[in-house]
């Protein structure tokens, strides 16, 4: 009890401490009216958490983020299934794969507002861009770590390769699949956000903005912190999620005296 106690009294104390010099460099004008105080913000937070205006980009930047993710898992996964099974394909794919990889998905948001405009269309697009090839190619990794002796023992059981796809070769996978949803979900939140905040769509990003160009820094603040605590429960819940579907692997597997 004590051991799960002392680090949360850290952490409380380590956000007082941030607290406090925030206040202090806020009162000091080091930044002019750029740093605004936090009581300050933390007044405009409570006034911005009443207004229906708030809770609709909310919902909007949550929904966005959730369902561009939940597009880029599916297509990920199958992706990376197909390419990591099949060696034909895979030497089909590994270049412009490796070629897209790297390429983060501001650089195309040009081209996204361009072709799609300010849409919640072009919000998914983005997002859905910067997660998936992470999937993918975790799911590669995880379909070419499969035990070759585990893929045997299911032929010789009279299995398919349907079958022992679904029932050797994705279970095998499913850690490195976890792995790449735990990345990508704060990182879906990430682009949703700078999907409106230079793009335009919907969402806190667009808020963040309009807060910004109006000089109103206590919002824009407040804002972030909103955002910083959406981050935290979009991890925390897909970190619960992963120990869930993956109870049975050894890594979470609770140790019994």
């Amino acid at each position: 009890m004590k051991a799960s106690i002392r680090p949360f009294a850290f952490s409380v104390l380590g956000v007082a401490a941030a607290l406090v010099i925030w206040q202090v460099l806020a009162d000091a004008k080091v930044a002019g009216n750029a740093l605004p105080p936090a009581t300050t913000v933390f007044t405009t937070l409570a006034t911005i958490l009443g207004t229906g205006t708030f809770w609709s980009s909310l919902g909007a930047t949550i929904g966005i983020a959730l369902l561009a993710l939940a597009v880029a898992a599916v297509a990920g996964v199958a992706i990376g299934l197909l390419v990591g099974s099949f060696e034909a394909v895979r030497y089909a794919t590994l270049a412009v794969l490796e070629f897209l990889k790297p390429v983060p998905p501001i650089v195309i948001l040009p081209l996204a507002v361009l072709v799609l405009g300010p849409t919640v269309e072009m919000s998914l697009f983005l997002v859905v861009f910067g997660c998936l090839l992470p999937i993918v190619m975790q799911t590669v990794d995880g379909v070419q770590g499969t035990d070759p002796v585990a893929r045997d023992t299911a032929r010789s059981y009279g299995m398919g390769e349907g079958e022992i796809l679904a029932r050797v070769v994705l279970p095998s996978a499913m850690p490195y699949i976890g792995t790449a949803m735990r990345v990508a979900a704060p990182a879906a939140l990430v682009v949703t956000v700078v999907a409106g905040l230079l793009g335009g769509g919907p969402g806190l990003g667009q808020n963040i903005y309009q807060a910004q160009a109006a000089g109103d820094y206590a919002t824009l603040y407040g804002l972030v912190i909103v955002l910083g605590v959406l981050g935290l429960l979009f991890q925390g819940a897909t970190r619960l999620a992963e120990r869930r579907v993956l109870h049975w692997h050894e890594t979470y597997r609770e140790v019994v005296p």
